[in-house]
């Protein structure tokens, strides 16, 4: 710890945060102790989001954070090539996604695994995936989250419109 950073290596990395002023981060007996100096709402909330992102990078450090994507649709697929994710989920070209330092891609079965050691950048990169084909109410097809419940609208039926005649 610095004076207003606080450094978490481990195992698998390093990560770097800036403390906010108001709040004040200490190391008492290999726990760290996360505390408010004022007292109003926004350093409230500052403090909160403050011990959640130091458990986060703890835990990111000692073992990967993941988000796992499935493909659905006739001809989806998706590939690494050397670092680079390649989807091909229905456009008339390949889109390939290069992963920022730190991420990996792992493909299996129509599931893209993104992994590494920040919770915030796995997350950002996962969404950035799955805003090339977001899921369409009708059919369901595109790239969503694993157990991610899509709502499906009923579509166009001559029965709902009362019949042909």
């Amino acid at each position: 710890m610095d004076k207003n950073i606080v450094t978490v290596k481990g195992p698998k990395g390093e990560l770097v945060v800036e403390i906010p002023q108001g709040i004040e981060v200490t190391l008492e007996n290999g726990v760290v102790v996360v505390e408010n100096k004022k007292n109003d709402k926004p350093h409230k909330a500052l403090h909160g989001w403050m011990r959640a992102h130091l458990f986060n990078m703890v835990t990111g450090v000692s073992t990967d954070w993941t988000k796992v994507l499935e493909l659905v649709g006739v001809g989806y697929r998706a590939a690494v090539t050397g670092v680079n994710l390649v989807l091909n989920v229905g456009y008339s070209h390949a889109v390939t996604i290069e992963p920022p330092a730190g991420i990996t891609f792992v493909v299996a079965e129509n599931k893209i695994t993104v992994s590494g050691i920040d919770k915030q950048l796995v997350g950002q990169v996962a969404a950035n995936i799955k805003k090339v084909r977001k899921p369409e109410p009708y059919k369901g097809k595109g790239i969503r989250y694993l157990g991610e419940h899509i709502r499906r609208k009923a579509g166009k039926s001559a029965k709902a419109i009362g019949g042909a005649k």
